[in-house]
């Protein structure tokens, strides 16, 4: 009798994982989906390529508003300031709300923040277009982000599709996301919150790289959601304690 092979995991380098989480998660959330996508592709063949390509190549400026042109190299590690930053004390939650995401916050800005880093933090680490798509649909008002048109969902749909796995995910593909800083501006009964995550995924190997949301919140039945009309346009995904956060106006979460 033949023996039935296995289906192995590949062995992913951390080049090759670096472009993955560039692609799907940083290239989606940036809007530099052409520059991210030709560095996947150079992964394929050359892992060292890719991270060079990373760290000089330029997207086009009609694809980056309100970014600097090394965005994407700012999104990876880099040198840490030592200038201080301001803080912004987020609040914790009281309940487990809707579609599994923590809720329970109070009716400030920190608390439509925190429920922005809640509903963000919950659909990147189950890595699963199912389970973005049952969030976005409980947690945004009508005339707001849909399953079909969240950023999120596109950003777990690419990151999904670049390291080949199914939209449920999978067991060998682990994703954490770190809520880092973040950026307030209120205005009425709306709240513009960002969050500015590191986003570390496992696949045989690890790596790690920033990744912003920003959304428009608002307070409905009790619960911040988020609001009616376009996403707003995105904050850089620059890494936490660099001068670029600095530059950018971030805030230490505490």
């Amino acid at each position: 009798m033949r023996r039935r092979r296995t289906r192995e995991t590949p062995e992913w380098g951390r080049g090759k994982l670096l472009a993955v989480l560039v692609t799907g998660v940083a290239g989606v959330m940036l809007a530099v989906c052409g520059l991210a996508l030709g560095v996947y592709y150079s992964a394929l063949a050359d892992p060292d390529d890719a991270k060079a390509q990373l760290a000089t190549a330029e997207p086009p400026a009609d694809e980056q508003p309100g970014l600097g042109q090394d965005s994407a190299a700012a999104a990876r590690p880099g040198d840490l300031t030592t200038e201080q930053f301001e803080e912004i004390v987020v609040p914790a939650p009281e309940v487990l709300g809707r579609a599994g995401v923590s809720s329970g916050f109070p009716r400030t800005p920190e608390g439509a923040l925190a429920q922005l880093v809640a509903i963000d933090q919950h659909v990147l680490q189950s890595a699963s277009v199912d389970t973005a798509q049952r969030v976005i649909t409980e947690w945004a008002v009508t005339g707001g982000p849909t399953a079909e048109s969240w950023s999120g969902v596109h950003a777990v749909a690419a990151l999904l599709s670049s390291s080949g796995v199914t939209r449920d995910g999978s067991t060998a593909l682990t994703v954490a996301a770190s809520p880092e800083m973040g950026l307030i501006d209120s205005s009425g009964d709306e709240v513009l919150a960002c969050v500015n995550f590191v986003v570390t995924a496992f696949m045989t190997k690890t790596a790690s790289v920033a990744a912003a949301d920003c959304q428009r919140m608002t307070w409905v039945d009790g619960r911040w959601m988020i609001a009616a009309g376009p996403e707003p346009d995105q904050a850089p995904s620059v890494w936490p304690g660099t001068e670029a956060a600095l530059q950018a106006g971030y805030r230490v979460l505490r």
